[in-house]
């Protein structure tokens, strides 16, 4: 049995098991939670979470360095980058037009007199673009600033292509670093069937059926823009950029979504879908090690779906009415908000709060989805990964089409 198979197994298992103590045994979830499922779910992912720094480095650095041609990473970088954004804005939109045209907001009556929310604040746009730049990259390495490490890394790459055979042997330490990062990866992996049935457990059996009854509308506005956009925008975008089959890719990407499915977080799901695009759809380490880690800090399509149904569905609980310019502001500030935000388990609030913020919505009206985003950051954050694998799809082969244009 392949590990997709297994992963799937898990998560089903995972789900029942969590639908069945919640319905049927609310007194033996808690010391199962306590003393099983959150200690396994925490283990896998600190399992992994272990290995994202140094793989997100290395493979930078041997991304850029692979590259070669300056010229050539800043071609790359601006298709990733002009995808990222594309599909990003793609996303909010689906979000916002399902939440008008479904209104989940106006389903049910919600008591929102004593509501709190007491999250942190989302730092200002010119203040992340601002520390961009390391000061202290050892500081960077230690607080896992994934966009410091990022630019760092380039530098890295930069500096061993312009030095050529004088750097060799730091090129030969970076490149068996990296053998060694793949290997406890695929070790790690064997351990992901068990960490993926008990995380999945320990999210349904906490958030119960009650909750998720009462936000039901909600979940399926979210649910139901995540499948079109991954279907549709990627689905298309792989077949008409990458002439690719797209349920191909989907199936060979499969166990890097149930691990992200799982853990909710994208750098932690990184060493795991940098994998799986590299063996399964067969992208090249250089654009691959370049591209996906990119993905997983600024790219957030998932992310931007939530909080444009989200924004109105607070905005309808609230009865307030959404004109045309503040429903344009909602997608810049979203789009812009996804570059500085990093993609652990969560982290899709404090965006939010950034973008109600923005168009004067009380913050207070996330204490509404506050119970069930949980199960919604889970199958958010595997649309958000699959957007990075298709993007490293496209980009490979684009480049692979200019080659062979200058060959012919």
């Amino acid at each position: 049995m392949n590990l997709s198979i297994k992963i799937v197994i898990a998560l089903i298992l995972g789900a029942i098991t969590g639908v069945v103590l919640n319905l049927f045994a609310p007194d033996l979830f808690p010391p199962l939670d306590t003393y099983i499922f959150t200690p396994i779910g925490k283990l896998f992912i600190n399992l992994i979470t272990m290995l994202v720094v140094p793989i997100v480095f290395i493979s930078i650095a041997l991304g850029t360095a692979g590259l070669g041609d300056p010229k050539k990473l800043g071609r790359i970088g601006l298709k990733t980058i002009g995808f990222f954004l594309v599909t990003t804005t793609i996303a909010i939109v689906i979000g916002l037009g399902l939440a008008f045209v479904l209104e989940p907001g106006n389903a049910g009556t919600f008591n929102t007199d004593e509501l709190e929310y007491s999250g942190e604040k989302a730092p200002p746009i010119s203040e992340t673009l601002l520390n961009i730049v390391p000061k202290n990259p050892a500081q960077a390495f230690a607080e896992a600033n994934m966009l410091q490490i990022i630019v760092f890394a380039i530098f890295i790459g930069l500096a061993l292509t312009m030095l050529g055979s004088k750097v060799a042997r730091v090129k030969e330490v970076l490149e068996q670093g990296n053998e060694i990062m793949m290997y406890l990866v695929n070790l790690v992996m064997k351990f992901a069937p068990y960490g993926t049935f008990a995380l999945l457990a320990s999210a349904i059996g906490m958030q119960g059926v009650d909750a998720i009854k009462a936000m039901s509308l909600y979940m399926g506005v979210v649910l139901l823009a995540l499948v079109i956009h991954a279907g549709v925008t990627y689905g298309s975008a792989i077949w008409i950029l990458a002439k690719r089959n797209p349920l191909q890719f989907f199936k060979g990407f499969a166990p890097a979504m149930g691990v992200a499915f799982s853990t909710s977080s994208s750098n932690a799901t990184l060493p795991v879908s940098m994998s799986v695009a590299q063996k399964n759809l067969k992208v090249p380490k250089s654009i691959s090690s370049f591209v996906q880690p990119l993905g997983a800090t600024i790219n957030m399509d998932g992310t931007a779906i939530m909080q444009g149904v989200a924004t109105v569905f607070i905005a309808q609980v609230y009865d307030v009415e959404l004109t045309l310019t503040a429903l344009v502001i909602i997608v810049l500030t979203a789009v812009l908000a996804s570059i500085g935000t990093a993609g652990v388990p969560g982290v899709g609030l404090i965006m939010l709060a950034m973008v109600l913020s923005s168009v004067n919505l009380p913050v207070e009206g996330i204490a509404l989805i506050i119970g069930i985003d949980r199960l919604l950051d889970m199958a958010r954050t595997a649309v958000n990964i699959t957007g990075d694998a298709a993007c490293a799809v496209i980009v490979a082969e684009s480049e692979e089409r200019a080659a062979n244009k200058v060959k012919a």
